[in-house]
């Protein structure tokens, strides 16, 4: 299945889009009930979703967290 994640899960509370993939709680959570062609309509409009973001998250990404934790092993 087509998903726009890419791991950077941390909502804009101004937008209320996530910061990664411009989709909205709704969206991230109903994913997989939509149709191909719902969730192609969804990803078309998600590049002029992100220009109205934010750029920083408030909090640390998942993928941040994960490549901090790496070099941190090594």
């Amino acid at each position: 299945m087509e998903s726009p994640c890419i791991l950077v899960c941390s909502i804009d509370m101004k937008t209320g889009y996530c910061f990664g993939c411009g989709r909205t709680r709704d969206e991230i959570g109903a994913w997989t009930l939509y149709t191909s062609e719902e969730r192609r309509n969804i990803m078309d409009l998600l590049p002029a979703r992100l220009e109205t973001v934010e750029r920083k998250p408030r909090r640390e990404t998942r993928r941040a967290r994960m490549a901090r934790e790496r070099v941190n092993q090594e």
